[in-house]
């Protein structure tokens, strides 16, 4: 794998750009705690919180008041929960400069498919997602996250932590 020289900074330093999706569960915490404790204590790479919110349909509200409280206290939740992972990577010795915050909201057949775009938009070389706590049998019912993330991500290394 060659190096791509027009991310090095004026030290000649390549910075690698791990994006952590993220959500409340114990595992995506795991995941977080993972990052911080392997790559906070080095130079060179950049971290992208992300926190998908599902919009659901149009259909789900009764109108639009309702629609536009559901997602404020979606938005609220998240920010409390990406501002707690925030602490956790300066903790273990990131730079506050170096880590991203992002909450997206979208519409989208699932949490997979928006991760796999925002990957491919911030061109990030590493995605790190935990691991949903469900049975095989409703995996394979129901499709997994990190089972479609491993599957369908291109050019970049996928950590999957349980």
């Amino acid at each position: 794998m060659s190096i791509d020289h027009t991310k090095c900074d004026i030290t000649g330093m390549v910075e690698r750009h791990i994006m952590i999706a993220v959500d409340s569960s114990d595992n995506a915490r795991r995941a977080v705690l993972f990052v911080g404790d392997f790559f906070g204590c080095y130079e060179g790479f950049k971290v992208t919180l992300l926190h998908i919110i599902l919009e659901p349909e149009a259909t789900f509200f009764r109108n639009s008041d309702e629609r536009q409280k559901w997602l404020a206290d979606r938005q609220e939740e998240a920010e409390k929960m990406m501002e707690a992972y925030r602490h956790i990577l300066v903790d273990a010795g990131f730079p506050e400069d170096k880590i991203n915050v992002r909450i997206d909201t979208m519409q989208a057949p699932s949490v997979g498919d928006c991760i796999i775009k925002e990957q491919e938009e911030m061109k990030c070389c590493t995605i790190v997602i935990g691991r949903r706590g469900i049975s095989k049998k409703e995996e394979f019912i129901f499709g997994s996250t990190s089972n479609r993330i491993i599957h369908e991500a291109k050019k970049c290394a996928v950590l999957v932590i349980e």
